[in-house]
């Protein structure tokens, strides 16, 4: 008895530790998934914060943006002529930019208010959108949306647009570079949604009216931005040729899709129509110097060093891979949060194949088109505005974030058919040397990786943000004070005032050529202050 005794002991003693050695690998799997789930809520708060203090900062610059260039000539026909009065000059004087001109009476239109508020609607209106948009994304691909993360995307890929490139001053903070080339941004997101409740609603009224919004936005993008409208332009061809239900390989089963898009490039088309054929537009052409066709084998070889050129600049910021960074946290999130739902609803391989090779041509050719476009009306430096690039970069940013987020779901998706036996039972209790234990290290070190980058591209923003603050404020203090003297020598009946250039963000001021004739700047700026003329002093 005693030696069964003694032997049961150790069969016990045993069985003990047989469990104790299966348990904890169980327990500790649970931990680190735990540890996951909590990592990616505190860097989505992190890049939040970081992201959203650069564009808060962006927007408080507002309040010290002051008139220059292009803003000395809206200012004052806004004031005088009215909205619809500058948007009858814009159409026949100056390039028949008639929705350009309609929004540029409205911003102008108390005098230099709105020119310090737009940078502050710009950035709550694209948050808003692109939080928006990338839900119906995350929606689409069968995942549960997560707000803070979204918001962080949203956010980054905000703060790499205005501060990444070249030319923050005039992506943010200069208004008629904002109108023309990052307002149109905002609309197309915006746009972007309309589309998807479009085709998808039940009433065919509701969707007719959709259809005829998508024709009547077109065609206020038309004669609001060139660039920007060949970018959408080409994408909305390309959706609308994989949307044919005739084409198996697309996703669409109705018409619906293909009418949109059809009635999106009918607006923008018929928008350039009138753009280009306006006598603005004419006159502009005119005073142009004779050169070749655009479609010259020089001048595209020309286009195509310049496209070139605008890819070294891009290409050369690194900052911008943080999108795809925020992108993996968003799918990461999503996924596994959702409890899996990414890998329980199939997504059809045609939309797939669409969405990892749509954004290539369109960012490519796109740019190429804005280059062209650019030659056109500028000459061999003109790629050099890169103030329009936004029209290919805000593609470009969330097509890496798209990316990013595909790679985090495929990581939670992993991760969770790692956990699991093909009977559907979990493998909690397995080593923790095996595959389904070091999914979710692994997994957390993706997420460290990602959120890292992510916060590092931020971050790389911050010195050029810092030399934007010290810029803008400091030209306000003397722009306040030279503005003083000028008012009160004009208020004393002074017809000749002195000025003394206050330049900012590549832009031109007064001044800026020594044909006294060609200098629009000045010419503006004297009608603004209602003297005969200016001179420097």
């Amino acid at each position: 008895m005693g030696t069964a005794a003694v032997e049961g002991e150790d069969v016990d003693a045993q069985a003990g530790v047989g469990t104790r050695s299966t348990a904890p690998p169980a327990g500790r799997e649970a931990g680190r998934r735990t540890v996951l789930r909590g990592l990616l809520p505190a860097a989505g708060a992190m890049l939040v914060a970081a992201a959203g203090a650069l564009i808060a900062v962006g927007c408080f610059l507002g309040l010290f943006v002051r008139p220059t260039s292009d803003d000395w000539c809206a200012g004052w026909k806004a004031r005088d002529l009215g909205v619809l009065g500058i948007t009858s000059d814009f159409y026949r004087t100056q390039n028949g930019r008639v929705a350009n001109a309609f929004l540029s009476g409205i911003v102008y239109g108390e005098g230099w208010v709105g020119t310090k508020i737009l940078p502050t609607v710009i950035a709550l209106t694209f948050t808003a959108g692109l939080v928006l948009l990338g839900r119906d994304f995350v929606r689409l691909l069968g995942g549960r949306p997560r707000p803070l993360a979204l918001t962080a995307c949203a956010l980054v890929v905000q703060a790499l647009v205005y501060f990444a490139g070249t030319r923050s001053y005039q992506v943010l903070l200069w208004a008629p570079a904002t109108i023309s080339h990052t307002v149109p941004s905002v609309v197309g997101v915006w746009a972007l949604l309309l589309a998807v409740r479009t085709v998808r609603h039940p009433s065919a009224g509701v969707r007719a009216a959709g259809f005829a919004s998508a024709f009547v936005i077109g065609f206020a993008l038309g004669t609001l931005s060139e660039p920007f409208s060949l970018v959408s332009g080409l994408l909305a061809a390309l959706v609308g040729l994989l949307c044919l239900p005739v084409a198996r390989i697309g996703p669409a089963r109705t018409w619906r899709p293909f009418t949109w898009c059809a009635s999106w490039c009918a607006g923008l088309l018929c928008g350039l129509v009138v753009l280009y054929t306006s006598p603005g537009a004419r006159w502009r052409r005119a005073q142009q110097p004779a050169k070749e066709s655009l479609l010259s084998a020089n001048e595209l070889r020309g286009t195509f060093r310049d496209w070139l050129h605008m890819w070294e600049v891009v290409s050369g910021q690194w900052a911008y891979l943080g999108a795809a960074a925020v992108g993996v946290l968003l799918g990461l999130a999503c996924g596994l949060h959702g409890a899996g739902a990414w890998g329980r609803r199939p997504v059809p391989r045609g939309v797939l194949v669409a969405l990892l090779l749509l954004p290539v041509p369109v960012v490519v050719l796109g740019s190429f088109a804005v280059a062209l476009g650019l030659r056109s009306g500028y000459g061999p430096s003109g790629w050099t505005y890169a103030r329009t690039w936004t029209s290919y970069l805000v593609p470009m940013e969330l097509a890496l974030c798209g990316y990013g987020a595909l790679l985090g779901a495929w990581g939670a998706r992993w991760s969770a058919r790692r956990g699991r036996v093909p009977g559907g039972r979990s493998q909690g209790r397995r080593s923790p040397r095996s595959p389904g234990g070091r999914s979710p290290v692994v997994l957390a070190a993706g997420a460290v990786a990602a959120g890292g980058l992510a916060l590092a591209s931020v971050a790389a923003l911050v010195p050029d943000v810092q030399r934007l603050t010290t810029a803008t404020v400091a030209r306000s203090v003397a722009w306040d004070a030279q503005n003083a003297r000028i008012r009160s020598q004009a208020a004393r009946g002074a017809k000749d005032v002195g000025y003394r250039p206050l330049y900012i963000g590549a832009l031109a001021e007064p001044f800026f050529t020594r044909n006294s004739e060609r200098d629009w700047v000045a010419a503006c700026m004297s009608k603004w202050y209602g003297v005969d003329r200016i001179h420097r002093g």
